[in-house]
């Protein structure tokens, strides 16, 4: 073998698509499982694990994430929540990254959001942090840095991440001091997603697609693989899926 396979994937806390009423779709986790396992990759980065519960409760162990581990037995894993928070709202929070290669040096790194008032149910609130996550394995020989994120999604909010860049600085501040094979995946929630890829070009990064759209509910794309000169992208698929309000994205390297 001379490649290896990632997986890019918001799983929406399991939550399947329903073109009639998306929001009020049923959980069905092995919806989520049978998703994951159809691409055979060797590296699986995952947004939006866990479902947020009312006053920032986080579960400690993550039911959804204890239950991937459990069915993915093949995989070393890494998982943190952000920040907790009394403001969350009742969406997907949390990050995953599952080798099949040992993992090492876990990190997680706060991504602070602006005080950005707006109103959720009659309720004037403001957003919570997001979150950054990080590990290293050897692939293939090679030692490679992960990183996985899930940034604010400011067009939700009446305004960008142009006019409040702090969330992707902070990430690219990260990819500037990369010294080796690095891969960098999430859903970026950045509705134009141009300036975010030239941004990370300035760093050395490069994103295996920007034509296809990955978000069911808007022509956008929010997610994306990016990584940097030791490693050549071979092959790419964005492959839509039942099993998610995000599409899940392939991306096959190889070392240069």
């Amino acid at each position: 073998m001379s490649t290896f396979r990632v997986l890019q994937f918001n799983m929406q806390f399991g939550q399947i698509w329903d073109d009639t009423y998306p929001d009020r779709a049923p959980i069905r986790l092995e919806a989520t499982l049978e998703e994951i396992r159809r691409h055979h990759a060797d590296i699986i980065l995952l947004q939006e694990v866990e479902q947020a519960l009312p006053g920032g409760v986080q579960f400690q162990p993550p039911p959804n994430y204890a239950r991937l581990q459990a069915e993915l037995p093949g995989y070393d894993s890494y998982f943190s929540y952000p920040k907790a928070d009394p403001r969350e709202l009742p969406f997907g929070v949390g990050l995953a990254i599952f080798s099949r290669t040992p993992l090492r040096d876990p990190m997680r790194f706060d991504l602070p959001s602006p005080a950005i008032e707006f109103e959720f149910f009659g309720k004037k609130t403001t957003p919570t942090d997001r979150l950054l996550i990080g590990a290293k394995t050897t692939v293939l020989g090679r030692e490679v840095q992960l990183l996985n994120t899930h940034l604010l999604a400011f067009f939700m909010l009446g305004s960008s991440s142009a006019q409040n860049p702090v969330q992707r600085d902070l990430i690219a501040a990260r990819l500037a001091t990369a010294s080796g094979p690095t891969i960098l995946t999430g859903d970026f929630n950045v509705s134009k997603h141009q300036a975010l890829v030239a941004q990370f070009a300035e760093k050395g990064f490069a994103t295996v697609q920007e034509k296809e759209v990955t978000w069911r509910r808007r022509p956008f794309i929010l997610d994306h693989i990016f990584y940097n000169a030791p490693l050549r992208a071979v092959a790419h698929q964005v492959m839509p899926t039942p099993a998610s309000d995000h599409h899940a994205l392939v991306a096959d390297f190889e070392f240069v």
